[in-house]
């Protein structure tokens, strides 16, 4: 929740409240100078009411959407009851109040003004507890979304040590397909040479069958 937005809230919910004791206090004073002194506090209050409803509509539309839209529903009330301090404050100085409407208004007046006064406060101490209420609410929800970032950066972490695991065996296997790749070609050579060498034991021995053939044969005919 803003604070900024709580401040102006606070300054706005007193003043309101001033103001209605005040338009009540008025519209029971003949006309003159100490009415006209009143009337001139009343307008410059509700002056400085609008300036705190259009500082609160610019803090709401500067958050977020959720807070935002909560802070406007409130606002609306609040511009609702300025208008109702401003029509108020339009009969006192129309001077269509007669004299019955002033003892009237002095009866119902005068024991209305504690009850309103403690309507604002009630009003304010529940606007108060509902904008703390929100605040731990986000409070909550901003703790949440660091714990969610900090398992997905964890996450991340252990992703990036898997791929780099995977990476250094397959750089071991492509070792070993090289390994195995020139195992290979040593045993080909090898069983090339063999086979070479095999032939020539063969002949040798086949010519050395021969010649003992010849030997025996050359024995024979001799005798």
């Amino acid at each position: 929740m803003s604070e900024v937005f709580e401040g102006y809230e606070r300054q706005y919910c007193e003043l309101s409240a001033n103001l209605s004791r005040k338009c009540n206090s008025t519209s029971l004073l003949p006309d003159g100078g100490e009415k006209n002194a009143k009337v001139n506090e009343i307008k410059s209050g509700l002056d400085d009411c609008d300036v705190l409803i259009r500082k609160m509509d610019l803090e709401a539309r500067s958050l977020q959407p959720n807070v935002k839209a909560m802070l406007l529903a409130k606002l609306r009330e609040y511009k609702s009851d300025l208008n109702k301090l401003k029509r108020e404050f339009k009969r006192i100085t129309s001077g269509d109040v007669n004299q019955a409407s002033r003892v009237e208004l002095l009866e119902a007046g005068m024991a209305d003004v504690h009850s309103v006064s403690a309507d604002q406060r009630e009003r304010m101490t529940m606007s108060v507890e509902r904008l703390n209420q929100s605040g731990d609410r986000i409070k909550e929800s901003r703790r949440t979304m660091l714990e969610t970032e900090e398992l997905g950066v964890s996450i991340l972490e252990d992703l990036h040590q898997q791929r780099q695991t995977l990476l250094h065996a397959h750089n071991k296997l492509h070792g070993v397909d090289d390994a195995i790749d020139k195992s290979k070609k040593v045993l080909t050579s090898m069983l090339r040479r063999m086979t070479r060498n095999k032939w020539i034991v063969g002949s040798v021995i086949a010519a050395l069958v021969v010649a003992i053939i010849f030997i025996i044969l050359f024995k024979i005919s001799h005798h």
